[in-house]
């Protein structure tokens, strides 16, 4: 089995040591062959054009993505990011691949603006995102495409801060619950 992560700062493991970031707990934990390619900053649109060189070319059997937190932070339209996730969605399965959904966590305002852009509205963000991944929710159940909802996940962790570095992403507990998540939805 080989596994494609593809995303953003989230599946890259900005701010962790890559032995904590999920994607390498993964393939170190299950002994198979995980590549990353999350990009720091990427967005969708970054995403889907690199879509043929990182997934279609290494030919990987699974390809977990996760992105939208960049272009929800630059305030792109949801409909152009769902759009761009759909189209990679859609390219990874006529390329057989089996293709798994991340649905990312969500973002701790008040630690955002104290390591971020203060002039960002989080709160809205936060409210995108979640209009987001309801939206992605349904596509991925009506076209039968697994995913693993980091955010229910998250939301429910009762000391929720302790798992981030700065309000957009994990720490080495963040990855490691990330990590188990991923466990818990493939048994």
């Amino acid at each position: 089995m080989k596994v494609v992560c593809i995303g953003d700062s989230l599946t890259y493991g900005y701010g962790v040591y890559s032995d904590e970031c999920w994607v390498e707990l993964l393939g170190k934990n299950l002994d198979i062959e995980v590549i990353n390619k999350g990009v720091n900053g990427d967005t969708t649109a970054g995403i889907l054009s690199r879509s043929n060189k990182d997934i279609l070319q290494l030919k990987p059997s699974h390809t977990i993505i996760m992105a939208g937190t960049n272009d929800l932070l630059l305030n792109y339209p949801l409909d152009n990011i769902i759009d761009n996730i759909k189209f990679i969605l859609e390219e990874i399965k006529i390329n057989n691949i089996i293709p798994i959904l991340g649905l990312q966590p969500p973002i701790v305002n008040d630690l955002a603006i104290k390591h971020w852009d203060k002039y960002i509205d989080y709160k809205k963000v936060n409210e995108n995102l979640l209009e987001y991944i309801k939206i992605l929710q349904t596509f991925a159940c009506k076209n039968n495409i697994d995913f693993i909802n980091f955010y229910d996940y998250f939301i429910k962790t009762k000391d929720i801060i302790n798992l981030y570095s700065d309000g957009i992403h994990p720490n080495s507990l963040g990855h490691k619950l990330m990590f188990e998540i991923i466990i818990e939805a493939s048994s």
